[in-house]
């Protein structure tokens, strides 16, 4: 008896171990995979540009099919519905010396813009109608233009901040799709190192742009507000500062509140790249003093937020905040912070106050032992989706070191008031790095009815990571779930993810989208281009 009780005690470690894994249930806040669609299609020889209209309820593809003989190249939009289903496919037949650049939208309408890679400065542009579904197309000979930045869309018109034939200046190329008449707009050419973000008006017909302008020592802000319909300057407005600091870049609130104009940015310390913290300002408000027609700053030093350096080891963090309470118990300079921020457009809230996201990110380099730059980042000019050009030297002047593209770490969520106060921050730390050859948004933003701020991102493993931001509430940065790609019930294996991105959608959803190699129990695997739907 006593030799089998202590072959029990053996044995129950055991059957215990043996036991079945319970799965773990979803995170809380997970969203609701609600529709799914797939086409076959191959990223060898299929590219697919996705454009996501949220008042319409609709997303637009852009396919392209490259035959394996490499002849011309098929173009046609495929429209889906809510559900995800597929309402409508339309051809297009584009001349076969020309690319796309890139899509945009607005409210009933998605434009795609090619460049031609035979002739010089021209632009051909197709508008597809979501809710008739013609299409349009118009060609736009330029000469000078030389390469698309960014695209904005109002009112049947597109304002295309473009790179000119120089190779050292930008501006604003303002197209009408439906006459084909185009100009450059003066009051908008700036040199490349210049960083450019915008609003649109559309009930207005009005654009308004933010610039940065520097002598070479500090930085400021020029506000211009333009007709989207001729493109002529209706208004401009300076913004700067008396003292060392330097304004680097800025977004204004939605111009639809006519009751106020935030802005809202970035500002640093006599250098001219790098991030001290946020200032914010109401443009509406009356100068603090009279003699000074300039509208008052507020300013927010990265310290002096409660979850910026959420990213950082509590003990470090510990460090550097005593560090620099101890700088500032002495009066001696503050700490010089290393920080370049890309900001989102302010999402408005329903206090009557603004969101501001920004993400914080690096350049990344490749570095060999040979002394000589890699074969990686060839081009002379670095695309920003958001800022405009770079110049390729600013990132690749190093001997051997090549540069890879911008990693973003860590994503910082303020809420202001409609003055500008800093009512609270947050942060989202990125447990695994994301890493863009342009310098454009690799966090996706989704505002929700009850308030709260959805960030999310899909990456190469098929997991969508999320954090549901409250205002200033400290909340996990490790939720994440698999994308399903079958019905319970059924094993499926996702073998590859390529060009993974989810964009904010209808009411509470985002769509996912992307290449996927699936193996599933039976069958050969599949390739596919998914469309699926998360809903929070």
């Amino acid at each position: 008896m006593k030799h089998l009780s202590t072959l029990l005690l053996w044995l129950l470690p055991l059957a215990s171990w043996a036991q079945p894994a319970v799965a773990p249930g979803p995170p809380p806040g997970a969203p609701h995979q609600t529709a799914r669609t797939e086409l076959l299609l191959d990223p060898q020889n299929d590219d697919v540009q996705v454009q996501a209209l949220p008042t319409d309820s609709a997303v637009v593809l852009l396919v392209s099919h490259q035959s394996k003989f490499m002849g011309k190249s098929q173009y046609y939009f495929q429209h889906y519905g809510p559900g995800l289903t597929l309402k409508r496919e339309q051809k297009l037949d584009i001349a076969e010396e020309f690319q796309v650049e890139r899509l945009c939208a607005e409210p009933g309408i998605v434009y795609a813009v090619f460049s031609s890679h035979q002739v010089a400065g021209r632009l051909l542009v197709a508008a597809y109608d979501v809710r008739g579904g013609q299409v349009h197309t118009q060609e736009f000979n330029t000469k000078q233009y030389r390469d698309l930045v960014a695209v904005r869309a109002v009112d049947g018109r597109l304002l295309a901040t473009v790179v000119l034939a120089d190779q050292l200046h930008q501006t604003v190329l303002l197209m009408d799709v439906a006459t084909g008449s185009f100009q450059f707009l003066p009051s908008l050419y700036e040199s490349l190192s210049s960083e450019l973000t915008s609003v649109m008006d559309a009930p207005a017909g009005r654009a308004e742009y933010v610039l940065s302008q520097t002598n070479g020592r500090k930085k400021r802000l020029m506000l211009k507000q333009l007709s989207a319909e001729h493109g002529q300057l209706l208004r401009s407005e300076m913004v700067q500062t008396e003292s060392e600091r330097s304004l680097i870049t800025a977004q204004l609130s939605p111009p639809q509140d006519t009751s106020t104009r935030l802005l809202a940015g970035t500002y640093g310390l006599r250098g001219l790249e790098y991030a001290q913290g946020l200032f914010a300002t109401d443009l509406t408000a009356p100068p603090a003093n009279p003699a000074n027609p300039h509208p008052a700053l507020r300013f927010y030093d990265f310290r002096r937020m409660r979850h910026f350096f959420d990213y950082l080891k509590p003990a470090k963090e510990a460090r550097l905040r005593d560090r620099s309470a101890r700088r500032e118990a002495r009066a001696a300079s503050p700490l010089r912070w290393h920080y370049r921020l890309l900001l989102h457009e302010l999402l408005p809230q329903a206090d009557g106050g603004y969101t501001l996201v920004a993400e914080v990110y690096y350049p990344n380099y490749h570095y060999n032992s040979y002394g000589m730059p890699g074969s990686y980042g060839t081009s002379p000019m670095l695309r920003s989706s958001t800022y405009g050009y770079l110049p390729y030297s600013m990132y690749n002047s190093t001997p051997g070191r090549a540069f890879m593209g911008f990693r973003t770490t860590h994503v910082l969520v303020c809420g202001f008031d409609r003055r500008g106060n800093l009512l609270w921050d947050n942060t989202y730390v990125l447990n695994n790095e994301l890493l863009h050859s342009e310098l454009e948004e690799a966090v996706r933003t989704l505002s929700l009815p009850d308030g709260r701020v959805v960030l999310a991102y899909l990456d190469g493993d098929n997991e969508l990571h999320y954090k549901l931001i409250n205002q200033g509430e400290a909340a996990p940065n490790d939720f994440k779930i698999d994308l399903m790609t079958a019905a319970n019930g059924v094993k499926e294996k996702v073998l590859e993810t390529r060009q993974p991105e989810v964009q904010p959608w209808a009411g509470r959803q985002y769509v996912a989208t992307g290449f996927q190699r699936i193996r599933g129990d039976k069958g050969p695997e599949r390739q596919v281009f998914f469309l699926q739907t998360l809903e929070f």
